[in-house]
């Protein structure tokens, strides 16, 4: 049976809130995109960033987000072009920068990227 949740979403960008039901068996960002909501995305496949939130309340889930590592998806921050509701959440936008930042700076800061790739030697 069909459960449908409440996502409260803070949109950093525009500074608004608003609270939407979104059914257990649908990607987030479709839910919101079809109650007229307009949230940042562009790949729509997981492998980006620009859909980005940070969960501040509530369980997701999101087996598609390629493009989020263990460790920011284990710090709260999901995809919701591919994320399902598991509860009734609370989220906040991102800057799609500051979490590029946090994924791959830290191979790019320190000048280890050769062709594209980071390298594993110091």
């Amino acid at each position: 049976m069909r459960q449908f949740y409440q996502i409260k979403i803070h949109n950093r960008k525009t500074e608004e809130y608003y609270t939407i039901p979104v059914p257990d068996d649908q990607y987030i960002l479709h839910s919101i995109e079809n109650l007229g909501y307009d949230l940042p995305f562009s790949c729509r496949n997981g492998a980006c960033t620009t859909c980005a939130v940070r969960v501040l309340d509530g369980d997701i889930k999101q087996p598609e987000a390629i493009g989020l590592s263990p460790e920011l998806k284990d710090k709260g921050y999901a995809l919701l072009c591919v994320s399902y509701p598991c509860s009734d959440l609370e989220v906040e936008t991102q800057d799609e920068d500051e979490v590029y930042e946090l994924q791959f700076g830290r191979f790019f800061a320190r000048g280890r990227v050769r062709f594209g790739l980071p390298l594993d030697e110091d």
